[in-house]
């Protein structure tokens, strides 16, 4: 048991400092580096290249094999420059990080609703730099989210600091936690979801279309929504070519969501993650087994 409280010491120590050494590199060395790793993990890592080619071939079969598989590796070299780029998230100067973001596009109607004291829920999928996105909303205002321990425990207290530091409030991924985001909802405040987030079981669910295709997908949306009147914005950190930057793009929600049935607003958070994903669908996480969890149904098994 010490021998492995102590290992568990020793990689955390490892990866905090190989977070803050990649912290000092620009982002477009970053960036360039992240080219030859990703596209070897999709050349040699089979799991995370089948799960792509599988969740590609279900949302674009408009496409052909050669065209689902450049963007299947383009979408690993962008996670891969996700994983690259977090040292510098959390570790680096804030103005220097602020700085990143080189346009914000749809924020004043955010902003607007922000000011008037109308609650706000940010939905962020797995797509461009979302780690960027909510070190922006902590800066400009009280900007709630949830969050979950990393498997190697001794990483959590790193990772808090990092994702906390301009002022953001983190709540678990519990029952507690959804009670934090309501309180923070109903004092008028801005809160941010992963709405592409399989649920676990007793979490709530429906399966409804992703991309035309059955998915579970969290019922947490709605149910705040109904509860506190909130509006809904969807936000992507859009990676601009060779180093420049990110383009913050903000658009309201499908308007779904607000419907008083449950599986209607529930189909209205895939559609709004749809939507977003059209901005840069190579930046979007296709390795993640978004298809699982359907009943009778195993897509991703050979």
């Amino acid at each position: 048991m010490k021998k492995s409280k102590l290992s568990n010491r020793l990689k955390a120590g490892v990866i905090t400092k190989g977070w803050w050494l990649l912290s000092l590199l620009p982002l477009a060395w970053l960036q360039a580096l992240a080219v030859p790793i990703g596209s070897l993990v999709w050349r040699f890592v089979k799991r995370e290249r089948n799960i792509a080619k599988v969740n590609l071939s279900l949302c674009f079969p408009e496409l052909s094999q050669e065209e689902r598989d450049v963007l299947g590796k383009q979408s690993i070299i962008e996670i891969t420059r996700t994983m690259l780029e977090m040292g510098r998230m959390w570790m680096a100067p804030k103005e220097k990080v602020l700085a990143d973001f080189v346009s914000l596009q749809g924020i004043e109607a955010v902003e607007e609703a922000n000011k008037n004291k109308q609650p706000i829920i940010l939905l962020g999928p797995h797509i461009g730099q979302w780690e960027l996105i909510a070190q922006l909303m902590s800066h400009k205002t009280n900007f709630t989210f949830m969050y979950s321990e990393p498997k190697l425990a001794e990483l959590d207290a790193t990772i808090r600091k990092g994702r906390c530091r301009m002022g953001g409030n983190l709540v678990p991924a519990n029952i507690k936690g959804v009670a934090g985001l309501l309180k923070a909802l109903k004092r008028g405040e801005m809160i941010g979801i992963l709405p592409d987030q399989v649920p676990d079981k007793g979490q709530g669910g429906e399966i409804v279309p992703f991309y035309g295709q059955p998915a579970l997908t969290a019922t947490l949306l709605p149910k705040l929504v109904q509860k506190t009147g909130a509006k809904v914005f969807t936000a992507l950190a859009k990676r601009l070519p060779k180093g420049r930057g990110f383009e913050l793009i903000l658009i309201p929600a499908d308007e779904q969501v607000y419907s008083d049935d449950e599986v209607t607003a529930v189909a209205g958070v895939n559609a709004s993650v749809e939507q977003i994903i059209a901005y840069a669908p190579e930046q979007y996480q296709w390795a993640y087994k978004r298809f699982k969890s359907v009943p009778g149904k195993n897509v991703y098994k050979k």
